[in-house]
């Protein structure tokens, strides 16, 4: 086997492999937030409801935004917050609190697919980070998740009325 990279073995290339299977199946796991419509939305009838994957992209825009006008928040850290805050909904789906699910239940669901999700990534692909940042999230404990949790319900009051206005 010829290689125009030094120190290159078949070790490096089936590691490389590895990291790019675990990146294709998590890239692949994630497409479900994009096909998931908002279970809220579904359930208010709303015609052509946002995905999981809609609400995440602009809490993102939100949280890089609103990051700028507060100082002392990691508008990095608000940014990555938003795209992990509903990752685990990729596994378990958009769970309302009017499902026959208990929060508590939702927790541990939620973050039994988040330790998934950081299996299938692997720590060196950043699956660690992914599952500390939704924990920071669910658990409330910094002031960057205090904003994200306010953005989230932000967004959610902005998207009810576009869908007023548009749907009536």
């Amino acid at each position: 086997r010829c290689s125009d990279r030094a120190g290159d073995t078949d070790e490096s290339h089936m590691a490389e492999a590895s990291s790019a299977s675990r990146a294709v199946d998590f890239f692949q796991l994630t497409e479900q937030l994009k096909r998931t419509p908002r279970t809220g939305w579904v359930n208010h009838g709303v015609d052509k409801p946002e995905s999981i994957a809609d609400h995440m992209y602009r809490m993102s825009l939100m949280a890089m935004v609103a990051a700028k006008e507060m100082p002392g928040l990691d508008q990095n850290r608000c940014v990555k917050l938003a795209l992990i805050h509903d990752l685990a909904e990729a596994i378990v789906g958009d769970i309302t609190p009017n499902d026959p699910v208990s929060k508590e239940e939702k927790n541990k669901m939620e973050s039994d697919a988040m330790a998934k999700i950081r299996a299938m990534l692997g720590d060196a692909l950043g699956g660690e980070d992914m599952e500390a940042l939704w924990h920071e999230y669910e658990d409330q404990v910094t002031d960057e998740a205090k904003l994200l949790k306010d953005l989230d319900k932000l967004e959610m009051i902005m998207q009810a009325g576009e869908y007023e206005r548009a749907q009536g």
